[in-house]
């Protein structure tokens, strides 16, 4: 795992460039702490940051030239299925001075040319230089696990394994109004936009080549399926496809385990980290697994069903409980560390965990994707009700008025239920795609707009969404075998977008690498195999996951409620944080200053806070508050 930061020149004036990458390089050294090392050849400059992981010697730091100098990569990322893939090259020839992953990549592209990307089982961000076509080549996964940014224009191209490593050039820095919008709804900026207009961020399963100063993108993977076969797999024996579900997964676990530094894994006492803490324990003695824990919010804490499950196979377990005092902490160490608006609050709680987990190893396995590939969320069982719900839809409907009145907030398992009725009740007149972007979203499009002092960026915003859904398309209305392109839209925009942007930014903070067994792309293909009633009915969610491990984990992890990984926002805004969003950062004389703002709007979403009916106010003001820290850090300077 590592950073990586480059320049094209497409004329010599350009090359003036060239100076600011030390700069850019310095950026990413959490990424890479290891060691560093700076490529240059005419027109192009490469820059790498190195967490060492796989073959830890000198000979297999980058950026790495084979074939009398002809190739050179900078590589983010682990290849698991390089072992393999050796034993292959050494059949054919070719000859290794290291041990690493990244010569073996090096290798199949010289051999394969762009190809070999399809060949490849692993997460990266990489970029090749060819000397003598005078070209690069750039690439990102399959799922998006692993990022790359980029900026061009008619004398440059530069690229980074993160935006702040692009702000160290001489770039006019605008703001994108649309992405800003996209943000204040989602908590996130999808691909292939940053909150800059710009600077842009490669999109999962995409390819660039760069040569002669043109730059042709194309995608060279896309998740299978077709229309017209789509998810149409009734007659798939459900335990059948429940043992080759486990035996997919345990193969990915072992591809994982991997490396030559100490390793461990992520337990947070759900399904999802308990399947791979149960199959990852069957390959290494003694595993290492690390749960956080909230010491003065019970509601939050899930330590006691981690516990059980590091107790039944024997890992080497250690909590950590967090209070106040940490949480706040690690708030303000993620809010200095973003480099562009994020506000997905539990990524306080992953930097937390990371922070922890790295004293005692540098990799970690983690849960995350399986609630996108088997209908995990909340919002999944709604759309699901929603579809096949019959009479009780209808009574959501008929009593929504009534349940406004009732208080909600995201802090109690009442308030959380009432706040999820509302929500249900709201979306349940909804078509497909408004539907999906409903609950996908923390704030409706009409009081995100209200929060701007400009407006009138409708077409742009239709623009996006519809591009963002257009695998529901095809959605055939109330169809329950079509609900499957729900999950398809979450594992296309929300989980590399969200989920995976989030575990990468906060592990890499702390220079720990996560790997993610469940977003195998054998995992991730079978599973868009699966009819949905394997996945979802009214009794379960993620049903075949479940089942799989029946046997295998504690009866009581399938007798809780699923609870997420959150951090208490509503109690620190109204006490240890609430100073900084009344005479700070939302204070009404920097919100003016800004002239960004309509400071009446957001004075409302201040008075809701400190109000009997919070509801989701505290979320919309950690979005403020995320933007306004970075929006200081970035252009208040």
């Amino acid at each position: 795992m590592c950073g990586i930061t480059g320049i094209i020149a497409f004329n010599e004036t350009s090359k003036k460039w060239f100076d600011f990458l030390p700069d850019s390089l310095r950026t990413l050294f959490n990424r890479g702490p290891d060691s560093s090392g700076i490529f240059k050849d005419g027109r192009i400059m490469f820059g790498h940051a190195r967490l060492s992981i796989i073959d830890t010697s000198e000979v297999a730091n980058q950026p790495m030239t084979i074939d009398n100098g002809r190739f050179t990569i900078i590589y983010n990322g682990e290849v698991f299925n390089f072992p393999e893939l050796k034993k292959e090259l050494l059949q054919r020839g070719v000859t290794f001075f290291s041990n690493s992953d990244t010569e073996v990549i090096l290798q199949l592209y010289r051999l394969e040319g762009e190809k070999f990307l399809s060949r490849l089982n692993g997460f990266f961000a990489l970029a090749i230089y060819d000397k003598s076509q005078q070209s690069v080549f750039i690439a990102r996964d399959r799922m998006g696990i692993k990022p790359l940014v980029y900026y061009h224009d008619q004398n440059v191209f530069l690229f980074a394994s993160e935006l702040k490593a692009l702000m160290t050039y001489p770039l006019l820095k605008e703001m994108d109004p649309v992405s800003m919008r996209q943000y204040f709804q989602l908590t996130y900026i999808p691909a292939p936009h940053t909150i800059y207009k710009n600077i842009f961020k490669l999109e999962p399963g995409h390819q660039m080549i760069i040569q002669s100063g043109k730059v042709v993108t194309k995608k060279w993977y896309s998740l299978p399926y077709s229309h017209s076969e789509f998810f149409e797999s009734a007659s798939i024996n459900y335990e059948q496809s429940q043992k080759k579900l486990v035996d997919l997964l345990d193969s990915s676990v072992k591809r994982r385990l991997i490396a030559d530094v100490p390793l461990g894994a992520f337990l947070s006492g759900g399904i999802d980290s308990s399947v791979v803490v149960a199959l990852a324990s069957q390959h290494t003695s003694k595993l290492n697994t690390f749960s956080i824990g909230f010491t003065d919010d019970p509601f939050f804490d899930e330590t006691h069903y981690a516990e059980l499950v590091a107790k039944k196979f024997n890992t080497n377990h250690t909590v950590y409980k967090l209070n106040q005092s940490d949480l706040l902490e690690s708030a303000m160490e993620s809010l200095d560390y973003i480099d562009e608006p994020f506000a997905d609050s539990s990524a306080i709680a992953v930097n937390a965990l990371s922070k922890q987990t790295r004293r005692h190893v540098t990799v970690a396995l983690s849960g995350d994707g399986a609630d996108e590939l088997f209908g995990g969320y909340n919002k999944h069982y709604g759309e699901y009700m929603v579809r096949n719900g019959g009479p009780r839809v209808g009574l959501m409907k008929m009593f929504s008025p009534l349940l406004k009145l009732f208080p909600s907030s995201r802090n109690s398992a009442i308030g959380n239920k009432i706040r999820q009725a509302k929500k249900f009740a709201t979306v349940a007149s909804l078509n497909d795609h408004e539907r999906y972007w409903h609950l996908a979203s923390f704030l409706d499009g009409k009081s995100v707009e209200e929060l701007f002092m400009t407006r009138s960026f409708g077409t742009e915003l239709s623009e996006r969404k519809n591009y963002f859904l257009q695998h529901l398309k095809h959605s055939n209305g109330g169809s329950m075998e079509n609900m499957n392109r729900f999950f398809y839209t979450d594992v296309q925009m929300m989980l590399p977008n969200d989920m995976l942007a989030k575990v990468d930014m906060m592990s890499m903070r702390n220079s720990l690498e996560v790997r993610v067994p469940f977003l195998d792309y054998t995992v991730v293909e079978f599973a868009f195999t699966l009819p949905l009633n394997f996945k979802i009915d009214r009794m379960a969610r993620k049903k075949i996951l479940q089942d799989a491990f029946r046997n295998v984990l504690p009866d009581e992890l399938y007798h809780r409620p699923k609870q997420g990984f959150e951090v208490p926002l509503l109690r620190w805004f109204r006490n240890d944080l609430k100073n900084l969003i009344l005479d700070d950062l939302l204070s009404e004389k920097f919100i003016n200053s800004q002239g960004i703002f309509e400071y009446g709007e957001i004075d409302k979403y201040k008075k809701r806070l400190f109000s009997n009916n919070p509801g989701d106010v505290a979320t919309h003001i950690w979005t403020l508050v995320v933007f306004q820290s970075w929006w200081k850090n970035y252009f208040g300077k």
